[in-house]
């Protein structure tokens, strides 16, 4: 049995939540967008970053790196407007969503290689390793 914990000054909790976490005029919950989740990949070759961020654009992308620093960023605006037949009503809507990610690089990546790719949501920023970090093949000394 699992004890649950009730706030008493709560009469009708569930009636509550239903009237004020949805938008009166369509039914939606109001999303906030926050920054998206990154995975960090290292190979013998480099380190990948994977963004997710459905429902962008690649022009929607900011990527720059200064001083050992990669930030990612994106800012989106839209507006929407809404008139009935009749004229008696109109909605205007504005959107406005943006997040910003930094990362400070190993000295070990090679910053003049680096490269994006955006596809199915998922931006991928491949940061190559320079030619010095990469390991080195054994080699076989033979003895004299």
């Amino acid at each position: 049995m699992n004890l649950v914990k009730r706030n008493p000054n709560v009469l009708f909790p569930s009636l509550l939540d239903e009237l004020f976490k949805n938008d009166w005029f369509e039914g939606k919950e109001v999303r906030n967008f926050n920054a998206p989740a990154v995975n960090i990949r290292e190979s013998e070759s480099g380190y990948a970053l994977e963004l997710a961020v459905p429902g962008l654009k690649k022009e929607d992308f900011n990527i720059a790196i200064d001083e050992n620093v990669l930030t990612i960023s994106s800012e989106t605006k839209s507006e929407k407007e809404t008139h009935n037949e009749e004229g008696k009503y109109t909605r205007k809507e504005f959107n406005y969503a943006s997040f910003s990610r930094s990362f400070t690089l190993p000295e070990t990546v090679d910053e003049e290689s680096v490269n994006a790719s955006y596809s199915d949501g998922v931006l991928t920023i491949a940061l190559p390793k320079k030619q010095e970090a990469l390991p080195k093949q054994k080699r076989m000394i033979s003895i004299s």
